[in-house]
């Protein structure tokens, strides 16, 4: 039957199946992955130069930009030609098989929910340290942020998307006037890079250190691969995805260099890698009310962007695990006049809730980046049995990258470095998620697999794979 939805085009429903609406286009894209990993640049990035040191903290910007360009360039041929929701989720399940897919989802999920959290955290230390009244706690702001927010993405995905392209533009504009508001091309007149970092501070730890400020150099553009959630809602897949994408990573790129050469220029890196705050305070050490002020509001409005993206990125995910049966079917359901995944949002709503409390911010980035690090090490394999088993011209591809496979080494080499770093800094913790995915590999084979409809799972028009 044909109903007539508000502010949307007439959309046909055939019998209870209700799809997801086809209404972003590349700005949407781009504010969806913008969106969330701009946060990385008012807090997280700086932990980097705690574990190397200033100048480690640089090494790694470009270093780890290097392998989310790998990233993104991946993700852009295999998205547009894989266009459905869930992203990576349904890249591994139409290429690699049902295993891959179902923890690929639950890095997904997990990765953005603990990014999620973190950004709550965050808004909420920045009130309250703004405030700075006696006995007030983040608790209040923390939960009021993860709650509205899953509100905004219960009741529409283009609502969603057109808040956060505003919110991330104008944090991002604030690092743009901060970076021209302090004379940058004059060094001594308001920077001070040349005094903070010299030869004998510029790597306190040597180059170890440097290896080490990988785990944290993640975050300067973790979460850009979020953009292929809205696949499926995506007007033109073949164009948005590959110019959102790729236009997020160069926008974030230069935000991170600005980002650096400011915040290193105005604090010594031993205070650099411990504030929660790194632009909020190089607004506040301009000496200018008004900097400060404007970093203050930008820090807050790039932790509730990037929060509204993950809950839009983790709901999908866990959705097209409902979808496909590898969770209960329950979860698949799509809100008869918001088109929204309700059910997935609302049932991540209170898992938040209870890690934003129990974690600190260091835990709650530490978890995000395990499980993006091990969806990106998946990426490489994935693309190289992709072009295997469908190579260029077999079937059709709305993007293809280019210098293959040489993207896919450089990001599974990255990927190792950067899981020995973590495992210098988190072992422990590492060595708990690996166990963790393990076990509940072993549950989903045994036991919920077989309620698996193999047939239905698979939506491409693809011919059979060569060697099949």
């Amino acid at each position: 039957m044909t109903v007539a939805l508000e502010n949307t085009t007439t959309t046909t429903i055939h019998g209870d199946r209700v799809s997801l609406l086809r209404v972003l286009g590349p700005a949407h894209v781009w504010a969806l992955g913008v969106g969330i990993v701009l946060v990385g640049e008012f807090t997280g990035w700086n932990f980097s130069a705690d574990k190397g040191g200033a100048l480690a903290a640089l090494i790694v910007c470009w270093v780890v930009g290097l392998l989310y360009t790998s990233v993104a360039m991946i993700d852009s041929e295999v998205t547009s030609t894989v266009a459905a929701a869930g992203g990576q989720y349904a890249q591994a399940k139409h290429i690699v098989g049902p295993l891959m897919a179902f923890n690929v989802a639950l890095f997904l999920v997990f990765a953005y929910t603990m990014l999620e959290v973190s950004d709550a955290i965050l808004l909420g230390d920045t009130i309250v340290a703004k405030a700075g009244v006696e006995g007030l706690t983040h608790n209040s702001f923390i939960a009021a942020t993860i709650v509205v927010l899953a509100w905004l993405n219960y009741r529409g995905v283009l609502m969603t998307l057109n808040v956060n392209f505003v919110i991330t533009a104008i944090a991002y504009v604030s690092i743009v006037v901060l970076f021209f508001s302090v004379s940058p091309w004059t060094q001594g007149a308001v920077l001070k890079l040349n005094e903070l970092v010299t030869p004998g501070n510029a790597l306190p730890y040597g180059w170890i250190g440097v290896i080490a400020a990988f785990q944290f150099g993640i975050w300067y553009y973790l979460g850009i691969e979020g953009t292929t959630q809205a696949a499926e809602e995506v007007r033109s897949p073949a164009r948005s995805l590959p110019y959102g994408t790729m236009a997020g990573m160069i926008t974030l790129l230069i935000a991170a260099a600005m980002t650096w050469y400011v915040c290193a220029s105005l604090m010594p890196w031993e205070y650099l890698g411990i504030t929660y705050y790194p632009l909020w305070d190089a607004g506040k050490l301009t000496g200018s009310p008004l900097l400060e002020n404007l970093l203050f509001i930008a820090t807050l409005l790039a932790a509730l962007a990037s929060a509204n993206g993950c809950i839009n990125d983790a709901a999908r995910a866990w959705f097209s695990l409902g979808r496909d049966r590898y969770l209960p079917s329950w979860f698949s359901a799509v809100h008869p006049k918001y088109r929204t995944p309700y059910r997935s949002i609302l049932f991540l709503l209170p898992i938040a809730l209870a890690f934003a409390f129990i974690a600190d911010l260091n835990q709650a980035i530490t978890f995000s980046i395990l499980s993006g690090v091990l969806q990106y090490t998946f990426m490489s394999i994935n693309i190289m049995m992709f072009r295997k088993k469908w190579p260029l011209g077999s079937i059709r591809r709305g993007y293809t990258h280019p210098f293959h496979p040489l993207p896919a080494i450089v990001l599974f080499s990255l990927c190792v470095v950067t899981f020995f770093a973590i495992f210098l800094g988190f072992g422990s913790q590492l060595i708990a998620m690996v166990a963790f995915y393990f076990l509940i590999s072993l549950w989903f084979h045994f036991y919920r697999y077989k309620f698996v409809r193999r047939g239905d799972q698979f939506t491409m028009p693809w011919p059979k794979p060569q060697g099949y």
